[in-house]
């Protein structure tokens, strides 16, 4: 191994175990730190130029962070997410049907709307409607994360490894979502199934006087918004409708996701009448470093050839053999690694060998894997920590016993699935 190699290894390993570990004890590294430490030592060290480190990062995929970011941004301070909460859980008015409409608004939500941002504002509506119900929240908590992480496999937008898949692979936002959005369909079935298997007991629990607070708190909480929001939201409303329908025709129209996020983002703040300083504070600038770092540091290992004694020990092919090993190898991996790192380091070994069958089992292992155990997703993390703000705490082996069952039906979902695109022919 030449020094190039070596140096290489070791910063890569040194970035990857601050991001496996959050934050390392007795030091002032968490995740984004280690990103961007890793970044600076490639260049620092002499792997990589400032010049092709910043070519290394892929400006399309920031680019479409930041304009879902904005356009997030815009309608979270219109009220948009608290009044979606509160006409879906409307609906809710008995635990079982709760637990359906937790399901199914969540994943919806997170398809097209970044999973993280939909779980942190509909945690708290969940614990209320709950509480409203005299039922124990810990069921439809796990329902929420879970269906967030299974919803948001369906579309390029839904996660941020989607993001990163969909700018690397060039597959179009209408056909990534029509060949996977059965996988998610048929994995949030599954989802309420099992919820329902474990905890069928409390789910049966209701009365006459809970569903009518229920359904008031519900119609409260999507109503109790000042005259000033409900404004906001005439002007914002129509900018996301025509950024989603403009995901869908991007093809057509000649331009990329990454644009139309971008315009649909710029477009909300201009017309919201929101000061726009405002929305840009409201930016998750951390994540943008840290794939940034993350871009330079897999940049540095690519350019060392790291990433080819990887490649010569995987066997990669577009059949029914890639995509198992694909999927699994993707789930097993992001309970140690997470999948945003694990996706950035998975694409220049897919990149050769190309083909959607492959990019898809990467999206759909990634995500369905982060089910697995509470620490597995970025989503999971979210609702455990503010639904524990309010009260309602979800164990880890409480998540864990449920999310393992899940993930396995769901990548069975999801191999059999793309299996049948493949032998049908539908996956190029």
């Amino acid at each position: 191994m030449d020094r190039m190699m070596l140096v290489a290894s070791a910063v890569l390993a040194l970035t990857y175990v601050g991001v496996i570990f959050t934050r390392l004890p007795r030091t002032n590294l968490d995740r984004p730190a280690a990103a961007l430490t890793g970044a600076v030592l490639m260049i620092v060290l002499g792997v990589l130029t400032f010049e092709q480190a910043a070519q290394a990062v892929d400006v399309h995929t920031i680019a479409l962070l930041l304009g879902m970011m904005f356009l997030v941004g815009v309608l979270q301070r219109a009220g948009f997410f608290t009044l979606a909460a509160g006409y879906t859980l409307a609906l809710g008015s008995t635990p079982l049907r709760l637990l359906g409409v937790v399901v199914v608004a969540t994943a919806v939500g997170s398809a097209f709307l970044v999973n993280d941002v939909v779980v942190l504002l509909f945690t708290p509506v969940v614990v209320q409607a709950c509480r409203a119900l005299r039922v124990n929240p810990v069921p439809y908590l796990i329902a929420e994360a879970m269906a967030s992480n299974i919803g948001s496999t369906a579309t390029i937008v839904g996660n941020p490894q989607n993001m990163l898949i969909g700018v690397a692979s060039g597959i179009p936002f209408g056909r990534f979502f029509a060949l996977l959005a059965p996988v998610a369909v048929l994995s949030g079935v599954v989802l309420f199934l099992v919820v329902w298997a474990f905890y069928r007991g409390s789910l049966r629990l209701a009365s006459e006087a809970a569903e009518v607070r229920g359904r008031a708190l519900a119609v409260v909480a999507g109503h109790a918004l000042p005259a000033e929001a409900h404004r906001l939201l005439w002007r914002s409303v129509p900018v996301l409708v025509a950024t989603v329908a403009g995901f869908f025709l991007s093809t057509r129209l000649g331009v990329g996701v990454h644009t139309v996020a971008l315009v649909g983002g710029t477009a909300a703040i201009l017309v919201s009448g929101v000061r726009p300083s405002e929305v840009m504070r409201a930016v998750d600038w951390t994540l943008l470093v840290f794939f940034a770092g993350l871009f330079v540091v897999i940049g540095g290992a690519q350019k060392a050839g790291l990433l080819e004694v990887f490649l010569e020990r995987i066997a990669l092919t577009p059949g029914l053999g890639g995509i198992v090993s694909v999927h699994l190898t993707s789930a097993v991996a992001s309970q140690v690694v997470s999948n945003v790192p694990l996706t950035m380091l998975a694409i220049p070994l897919l990149k050769p060998v190309g083909g959607e069958a492959l990019w898809l089992s990467l999206a759909a292992g990634s995500t369905l894997g982060g089910n697995a155990t509470l620490i597995g997703a970025v989503a999971n993390i979210i609702v455990a920590e503010v639904a524990g703000r309010d009260g309602a705490f979800m164990g880890w082996w409480e998540f864990t016993r449920v999310g393992l069952v899940v993930t396995a039906l769901t990548l069975g979902i999801s191999i059999g699935v793309l299996a049948l695109e493949w032998h049908w022919g539908l996956l190029r």
